[in-house]
């Protein structure tokens, strides 16, 4: 049994970040590994196996379509969906699913939502509640300063907004480049 390797990503996903895993997975299951496996066949009927790429290029793609949607169906069963709610929460405070409008010390401001590890790659400003910069903003509230340290030093920000619907004034999120696992 292999040894697992740095800290366990937090179990929590906004409904956004499941939709997207159940989405993939469904694609998978019902899109790219049938294609896959229609081609094996194809290439397998040609002949000698040893010798065909298409063969070999398409095992090789349909066990990595298999790994992946055993780590998508075994990440879905242990993550907990976690609906910001906006209507019962104090608008000024920083949880899980707010989005923060910071500025930092020369007057620079950054725009973050705090979300799962696990869905950091849909936007730009998805910053992981594990990230150095989500812990220290969780419970603040608006005007609050905080001190972050990050790789390239200290950092001192103010609080100037806290929502749980994204702010007006950001591009939509299908402009953030997205990561799909070799689909």
């Amino acid at each position: 049994m292999a040894a697992r390797r740095g800290p366990r990503p937090s179990p929590y996903i906004t409904p956004e970040g499941a939709a997207r895993f159940r989405e993939e997975l469904t694609l998978l299951w019902t899109v790219e590994r049938p294609r896959v496996t229609q081609g094996v066949a194809d290439a397998a009927a040609e002949g000698d196996r040893s010798e065909n790429a298409e063969y070999i290029y398409g095992k090789k793609r349909l066990r990595q379509i298999d790994r992946r949607i055993r780590y998508l169906e075994k990440r879905l069963d242990e993550l907990e969906v976690v609906v910001p709610d906006a209507g019962r929460r104090d608008d000024t405070q920083v949880f899980f699913g707010a989005w923060v409008r910071l500025e930092d010390d020369e007057g620079r401001e950054s725009v973050h939502r705090i979300v799962g590890a696990d869905e950091t790659d849909m936007d730009p400003h998805y910053v992981s509640l594990d990230a150095p910069l989500a812990k220290a903003l969780l419970r603040k509230r608006v005007d609050d300063e905080v001190t972050v340290r990050t790789p390239k030093g200290v950092r001192e920000l103010t609080v100037l907004e806290v929502a749980y619907a994204r702010f007006d004034d950001l591009p939509p999120p299908e402009t953030a480049p997205t990561r799909r696992w070799g689909v």
